[in-house]
């Protein structure tokens, strides 16, 4: 498929699926099962992975823009997807025997589908840690975020070892006696079935093990990470700018994304924080200007303009960076009533 086709096929799937049922999303106790297998029928599963492995190919530039469609319809059910494409790339890049061979297939048709826990990346002490022992790793410890619960079946899950190396690896998504699940109450994308995961002593063979990678590596910002978590905030934005109507709202947002697509592009991950902090003050007040224009009954729970606000406020504080919580305090602070 080229980037046009691509954009397309999710331009439809967001119309005509995503959106109709988010309300219904949004209000389950999980997401539907038939919303990811439609994305895993279209091959959105797939869609960084190779096309001589069965992906899409999709640049990173397309990746966003289809992050974006999908989430200004369903939040939630992008939310819960887009946690997958990491393992998929992960496992196409891997070097370590059998994991292309084993993964990547199976994660790009969507028969495999995974979650993530980035632990092992967060500054400082890691909560997650990954012991050697002879044939593989013993984790031990908290993922205090993995989303899809019920809905993935592996875990792209990263843990540092004692010499400081995050260890990613493929971890079964099946509690036991040593994986511990507890579900997380969200004031939005609940039904994404987010958990706090505990490890204690859970053995992951060497064969699972699908990346080393040393601190000099993995301590270096991610502009890229920030812009796929912007990406979702545009969708979120560019919703109520779609049911707001054509205005000086959209121009704005058109603004926000140039932002980005420049941060990225110059791979600046100061800019890339400030550029986020706007997309994500701007979405806040796109979805606020919303809620007053539809008046009272956008505060009713079957009503878009509720959920819309609720999902601007997650991304507040969601995926969040030191630098971009300063520059979002900033922001929020410096607005000044005429």
């Amino acid at each position: 498929m080229t980037p046009e086709e691509i954009l397309a096929a999710a331009q439809r799937i967001a119309e005509e699926v995503l959106y109709p049922a988010a309300i219904a999303t949004d209000r389950a106790a999980i997401v539907p099962v038939t919303q990811l297998d439609t994305l895993a029928a279209s091959g959105f599963y797939g869609l960084p992975g190779p096309v001589d492995a069965g992906g899409l190919g999709a640049d990173f530039e397309t990746l966003c823009a289809v992050i974006e469609i999908l989430a200004g319809a369903c939040l939630t059910t992008t939310f819960v997807w887009v946690q997958h494409l990491g393992a998929v790339r992960a496992a196409a890049a891997s070097t370590r025997t059998g994991i292309k061979d084993r993964w990547l297939l199976d994660l790009g048709r969507g028969a495999c589908r995974a979650g993530v826990a980035l632990t092992g990346l967060i500054p400082g002490p890691s909560q997650l840690t990954a012991r050697p022992v002879p044939g593989g790793v013993i984790l031990d410890g908290i993922a205090p975020w993995v989303s899809g619960w019920e809905r993935i079946d592996v875990i792209h899950a990263a843990a540092r070892d004692p010499d400081d190396n995050v260890v990613w690896s493929f971890v079964d998504a099946t509690e036991g006696p040593t994986l511990r699940v507890e579900r997380l109450d969200l004031v939005a994308i609940q039904a994404s079935a987010t958990v706090r995961l505990r490890f204690q002593e859970h053995l992951v063979h060497s064969d699972r093990i699908v990346d080393v990678v040393p601190p000099s590596q993995w301590s270096l910002p991610n502009p890229g990470t920030i812009r796929v978590h912007a990406a979702m905030i545009l969708g979120v934005a560019s919703r109520c700018c779609a049911l707001l109507g054509p205005g000086p709202m959209e121009d704005e947002l058109a603004g926000h994304r140039a932002a980005l697509d420049q941060a990225m592009a110059a791979q600046d991950f100061g800019a890339m924080a400030q550029a986020r902090a706007g997309a994500a003050e701007f979405a806040l007040r796109a979805s606020g200007r919303l809620m007053v224009s539809t008046g009272s009954r956008s505060v009713l729970l079957d009503q878009h303009p509720q959920r819309l606000a609720r999902e601007a406020l997650f991304f507040l504080v969601y995926g969040s960076r030191p630098q971009v919580k300063a520059a979002l305090l900033e922001r929020l602070a410096s607005r000044r009533v005429p």
